[in-house]
């Protein structure tokens, strides 16, 4: 009798989930690593290719299997050697999957990649950007190993989030942006001042932007930067790009009206959150501040996360606090220091 109620039980279960819209079966293999999704081929004859209708594909470094060796094997040669076999799987995998898939791609990334070369990511983006209209991309590579964005990631002309970790963009301003993009995160990307005010030139719908990278001209000023943003209404930056935001703002001398008189330009219409990592409570860091709130007439909160010690911190929030603001702000400060 258990037997029984038992196979029945299975029997049900299997009609139940066999039974399930394509979408949601899906999106229940999209919560899946790429490798555990494949495996759900073996589960019967109608499941074999589902997984190859998924429009999301993740393809993470932590997914590949460590290769084991013995204890006292630990040179850098051996670590060298493992990288490699451990990457030669990854981007084995990644075209065999490409070339199995069927239907859209509308998510896809790379993560945590360790050393990895151009002729293994530029034929993947080339793909992408000829057979599917990618909606999300994200590559995102070991901070040892910097790679180079294909130039033919430009033509992904359907994205809508970016986000860019440790990339290098080195190519003449001449691409054409990105129409749809609402979303952009540049996080230890090394990019030319014209590249990155061309780049956001062209992203017209732009309206979440963070950025940590390395901008190689310091001579970048805030006007350049905001008039790039037009619609921007959740802006993140981070402490390590001072020269890229507050160059030229002023020197020892000016005024916070002789601040605000000369970036009276600055208008930044949509802006609903700002949002300041490493801040230092440095001159730079708190006359940009100080501009953005007083020239952000939709803004509703400030974030920081702050480095400075509590006496120093309290008095940096009562300064921020009386500063002309262009509509009621919340400014919430966090102490980074434990």
């Amino acid at each position: 009798m258990n037997a029984e109620c038992s196979s029945n039980a299975q029997q049900l279960s299997s009609t139940t989930i066999n039974t399930l819209p394509q979408t949601i079966i899906e999106n229940i293999l999209c919560l899946l690593p790429i490798q555990e999704a494949a495996r759900t081929s073996i589960l019967s004859r109608e499941w074999r290719y589902k997984w190859t209708t998924i429009p999301k594909l993740d393809f993470c470094w932590s997914a590949v299997p460590e290769i084991r060796t013995q204890e006292n094997q630990t040179s850098h040669v051996e670590r060298a050697r493992k990288i490699m076999e451990r990457r030669r799987k990854l981007f084995n995998a990644i075209p065999r999957v490409l070339l199995m898939h069927q239907g859209p791609i509308h998510e896809f990334s790379i993560d945590s990649i360790e050393n990895c070369d151009c002729f293994e990511l530029d034929p993947i983006i080339f793909h992408l950007s000829r057979n599917h209209a990618v909606k999300k991309l994200k590559l995102a590579f070991d901070y040892m190993y910097p790679h180079k964005l294909p130039l033919c990631a430009f033509s992904l002309h359907h994205l809508r989030d970016l986000h860019l970790f440790n990339v290098v963009i080195d190519h003449q301003p001449i691409f054409s942006g990105f129409g749809s993009l609402r979303s952009l995160c540049l996080y230890s990307v090394k990019i030319s001042k014209n590249a990155l005010l061309h780049l956001l030139s062209n992203c017209p719908s732009l309206k979440r932007f963070t950025l940590l990278g390395s901008i190689c001209d310091k001579d970048c000023t805030i006007i350049e930067l905001f008039d790039c943003l037009h619609v921007i209404e959740d802006l993140t930056i981070y402490g390590d790009t001072p020269e890229l935001i507050a160059e030229g703002i002023g020197d020892d001398n000016e005024t916070l009206f002789g601040i605000l008189e000369k970036y009276s330009d600055v208008r930044l219409e949509h802006l609903k959150e700002l949002e300041i990592h490493y801040f230092s409570n440095l001159k730079h860091e708190m006359e940009l501040v100080t501009v953005i709130l007083a020239r952000s007439p939709k803004l509703k909160k400030v974030i920081i996360h702050s480095l400075v010690e509590k006496d120093e911190e309290s008095d940096m929030l009562k300064i921020l606090l009386q500063a002309s603001r262009a509509s009621p702000v919340e400014i919430v400060v966090r102490s980074m220091i434990d």
